[in-house]
């Protein structure tokens, strides 16, 4: 990555690092911070703060719970590590230069995100469901700032867009990008999935919703509003299989390529477990003669297979951080705006005058959807589906429109999608 570690070395300030939202994620990402040269988490905030500051003395760090930014300038210029239950004062606090937006929270991320821009900090998201809903807006501010707005390296996104980066460079073109998912299964919800979540510490809510597909569905969104590609059907096809090599079995890339219009997609159960894939073009006779020579997982040819066996989360995040600062150069971003979306089906037979409670709840599941499709009868977006009511029955797996909820189009959230659906237009 151009020697990043050996520039952060030869710094002579640290990269000053704040975040919002400590769960399983952020954790990791205060700990990378840690232990990477270069870098220095100096305030993070969540609204349990007692999670917070169990964090910080886990850590061993000499920290300050503060309620002020005066007081959080003041741990900072002291070398504490300024911890807090309000994530406004991170996003506002000038001795911060990077903010990284990780909590779970769509509305409130979208809001966070504005603050630490408009308070001059660079901007990485792990929040994806914020990133997708109001990215274009964010991203547009951050530009007009001459900031850098970014997903953040570790989740399968990011992991693809590298891959696909180096995948470019030698030649290829890309016809799929693909996640490599372990299990699925629509109707999870934050009952059912409890062992499991227990199992790997995970908030209900965030667990169902990799279960029930609904975070599969948001990544790949993500990244196919960076890239400006497509999916071939609602939810994507997602065929199981036992091992990535077998993808051409199962996918026809001559027909799905047929119009040159790369793809998003998945497929499922298949090993290595927690990897990525993509799927290039090349019809040169010289390189294909070569390719012959390497493993036949690789291909048949003229689409070859590239696979990296691994996504590793927070590890991977303070890659991001540097090449923010340093290169002023983000991972993955909205460029094409919305191309496409996650919209709302229903986990089970549900009533007219019922609440919806969004994503990873009990009450609906979401599928990455290409936004044209939808344009002339628009779906419910489901990062948009908590605390609206439906004003008709809806079967279980039937999709849930905009016209089928009431909706207050003031609130924060829709506000903020409002703003962002009208940058991406301009952005086409």
């Amino acid at each position: 990555m151009n020697g990043l570690l050996e520039r952060l070395k030869a710094l002579d300030k640290k990269i000053r690092l704040g975040i919002v939202g400590i769960g399983s994620i952020g954790k990791g990402i205060v700990l990378q911070a840690q232990i990477t040269p270069g870098i220095e988490c100096v305030a993070m905030a969540d609204i349990a703060l007692e999670r917070a500051t169990a964090w910080a003395e886990w850590l061993k760090r000499d920290y300050q719970v503060v309620h002020t930014l005066a007081e959080m300038y003041d741990a900072i210029r002291r070398g504490r590590l300024a911890v807090c239950a309000d994530g406004d004062l991170v996003a506002r606090c000038e001795l911060v230069d990077v903010f990284i937006e990780s909590t779970s929270s769509v509305s409130a991320g979208g809001q966070y995100g504005i603050t630490a821009i408009e308070h001059h900090k660079h901007l990485i998201m792990m929040n994806y469901e914020a990133d997708l809903m109001f990215g274009p807006y964010l991203m547009r501010l951050a530009e007009e700032k001459g900031l850098v707005y970014t997903v953040c390296d570790g989740d399968q996104p990011a992991v693809l867009k590298r891959l696909i980066d180096e995948m470019e460079f030698m030649g290829f073109q890309l016809v799929m990008a693909g996640n490599i998912k372990g299990y699925l299964d629509r109707y999870a919800n934050p009952t059912s999935i409890i062992p499991e979540a227990d199992k790997r510490n995970l908030d209900y809510r965030m667990c169902a919703s990799y279960a029930d597909g609904t975070k599969l569905s948001v990544e790949m969104a993500v990244l196919a509003n960076g890239l400006g590609v497509r999916t071939a059907v609602p939810g994507m096809y997602g065929p199981r299989m036992q091992h990535i090599n077998e993808v051409f079995d199962h996918f026809d890339f001559e027909a799905l390529w047929e119009d040159r219009r790369p793809l998003v997609d998945y497929v499922l159960g298949a090993r290595p477990r927690g990897g990525v894939f993509a799927i290039g073009f090349t019809d040169n006779k010289h390189q294909q003669d070569t390719l012959a020579w390497f493993p036949p997982e690789m291909g048949p040819g003229p689409f070859y297979l590239f696979y990296r066996p691994y996504h590793l989360g927070h590890f991977e995040s303070m890659a991001t951080v540097a090449t923010a600062v340093l290169d002023g150069r983000s991972v993955l971003k909205p460029d094409f705006g919305f191309r496409t979306n996650v919209y709302a089906y229903a986990k089970r037979d549900l009533g007219k005058g019922e609440s919806l409670d969004g994503v990873g709840g009990y009450t609906c599941y979401g599928m990455v959807e290409n936004c044209l499709d939808n344009q002339d009868h628009p779906g419910l977006p489901i990062c948009l589906a908590e605390g609206v009511t439906l004003g008709r029955d809806v079967r279980r797996d039937e999709k849930i429109y905009m016209d089928d909820v009431a909706y207050n189009q003031h609130r924060p959230d829709f506000a903020l999608f409002a703003k962002a659906l009208e940058m991406s237009g301009e952005m086409r």
